[in-house]
């Protein structure tokens, strides 16, 4: 675990970066994506001509004697939640950033995006459980209290249950709510509880992954660990049918959770530790602001 000292220069160092991008780069973009989209009742004001009569209020008007509508506005405040996988395989990096890592910069990114935008948002970090919750505000200090949580939170467990974190998602957060998805995905069983997820929320998955996952150098006889498991095994790097079956493994994965996402009608966001960000989701803000 970082010392208190090394994790607020982090959390600093962190801030400065990400709140550059949100303020050069990332904030139009999700204004004008993530708008509010429900309507709230506003006020009731008198008929005009033109008027839906699907919107007149009944009560007032009988009150009076004379037609009055209902006013509604559109709900400007939103509430995004980060749902982040702090499992043993978030912590794997091949190039400077370890996946945990990408993750909580991405994080910090949408998370200012969201506060310039007067919009609330909560964490919710998982491992084979959901292992804390912080529930939705729009202060600073609350955005520098998450990205905090996600550099020196210590998890209890190694594994992953998506499944079980998006049913905490469900039953916790009730309205509607802009939600990241952040992982790497090497579970399953968690496809049916997505799609309702992606119903109830704007779901938003982002996949982060490590080249080295794919490919591994031949240096012969390596022992690896499974970072979720601990189980070890004994392989030749240097063995083609190895490599082979690595890659088609990985490449067959990654198109089991591509086909998922399209026929559940959700636009994800691929990122690798060792790219740049800024690309992935520029791309994936103009995408989806040409929808709306």
């Amino acid at each position: 675990m970082l010392e208190t000292r090394e994790i607020l220069k982090k959390v600093r160092h962190i801030e400065i970066k990400t709140k550059g991008l949100v303020n050069n780069v990332f904030s139009g973009e999700y204004h004008s994506v993530f708008k509010g989209r429900g309507m709230a009742f506003s006020e009731v004001r008198e008929y005009q001509v033109g008027d839906d009569i699907r919107n007149i209020d009944w009560n007032v008007t009988a009150r009076f004697n004379h037609p009055f509508v209902k006013v509604f506005e559109e709900e400007r405040e939103l509430t995004v939640i980060l749902m982040v996988d702090i499992s043993g395989s978030q912590f794997f990096g091949s190039s400077d950033y370890t996946k945990q890592q990408l993750a909580a910069e991405i994080s910090a990114i949408l998370a200012f995006s969201a506060l310039k935008n007067n919009d609330k948002t909560g964490l919710i970090l998982f491992t084979g459980e959901v292992e804390k919750f912080i529930p939705p505000k729009k202060t600073k200090s609350h955005i520098l209290r998450i990205i905090r949580e996600l550099l020196s939170y210590t998890p209890k467990e190694k594994n992953t249950n998506i499944k079980s974190a998006l049913e905490f998602l469900n039953s916790t957060i009730t309205k509607k709510s802009i939600t990241f998805l952040i992982s790497d995905f090497k579970d399953s069983g968690f496809e049916k509880v997505l799609k309702i997820a992606s119903k109830k929320h704007d779901l938003v998955p982002i996949l982060v992954r490590d080249e080295k996952e794919k490919i591994i150098p031949g240096v012969g006889l390596v022992q690896l660990i499974d970072p979720e498991t601990g189980k070890l095994m004994t392989v030749d790097t240097s063995s083609k049918s190895f490599s082979d079956w690595l890659n088609k493994k990985e490449s067959a994965r990654l198109s089991k959770l591509e086909t998922l996402f399209k026929q559940s009608g959700i636009e994800h966001i691929n990122l690798l530790t060792s790219e740049e960000y800024i690309k992935p989701l520029t791309n994936f803000f103009k995408k989806r602001e040409s929808r709306w």
